[in-house]
C-alpha cells in the first residue's frame, strides 16, 4: 500500500488529500483546505502553510507526494506569490523525506478526464466517481484529490510497464 499526499497550492486556499493506493485500488482517508489569513504578512500567511502541511504530514504518514506545478500568469506578481505558497508546501513535505513528483494541471486533468482542458467541474465529476467517500466541498479540495489520483494512476501504470 501507498499513501500519497496531494497539494493544490495557494496562498489564499492550499488545498490537501490523503489517498491510500494498492494496485488500481483507492481509498479516500483525508482531505481539507489550509487558509491563510488574507490580511496577514506575507511571510506570516507562507509559515501557515508550511506549518499546516507539516501537521498533515506527521498526522497521515505520506510514503509521496504529488503537486500541480504553477504556470506563468497574466499578472507576474500572482505568479511570484503563487510560487511562494508553492515553495512553503514543498520544504515542508521535503523536510520530511517525502518524494514529491509535480504534474502540470493539462496533464492531471488528462489523467482523470481523458481530456487536458477539462473544466473543474468534470474533475470534480471524476473525483466523485473515482472515490465516492472524498466530497470535497471546495475546488482546492477537489482539485488536491485529483492531483493523487493522477499520481496514483501515473505511478501504477509505470508499475505495470515495468
Amino acid at each position: 500500500m501507498t499513501r500519497i499526499l496531494g497539494i493544490d497550492p495557494g496562498l489564499l486556499h492550499t488545498g490537501w488529500a490523503v489517498i491510500d493506493t494498492a494496485g488500481s485500488a483507492r481509498h479516500y482517508v483525508a482531505s481539507g483546505v489550509i487558509l491563510p489569513k488574507k490580511t496577514g504578512e506575507l511571510a506570516e500567511r507562507l509559515a501557515i502553510i508550511f506549518n499546516e502541511v507539516s501537521k498533515i504530514c506527521d498526522a497521515f504518514s505520506p510514503n509521496e507526494c504529488s503537486m500541480e506545478i504553477t504556470f506563468v500568469n497574466k499578472n507576474p506578481t500572482t505568479t511570484l506569490i503563487l510560487g511562494h505558497a508553492r515553495a512553503a508546501a514543498m520544504v515542508a513535505i521535503a523536510v520530511k523525506n517525502i518524494p514529491i513528483s509535480e504534474y502540470e494541471p493539462n496533464r492531471i486533468k488528462k489523467i482523470l478526464t481523458g481530456g487536458g482542458h477539462a473544466d473543474k467541474t468534470a474533475v470534480d465529476k471524476m473525483v466523485r466517481i473515482l472515490l465516492p467517500m472524498a466530497n470535497p466541498k471546495t475546488p482546492d479540495e477537489s482539485d488536491a484529490i485529483a492531483i493523487a489520483l493522477a499520481h496514483a494512476n501515473t505511478t501504477n501504470f509505470a508499475k505495470f510497464m515495468k
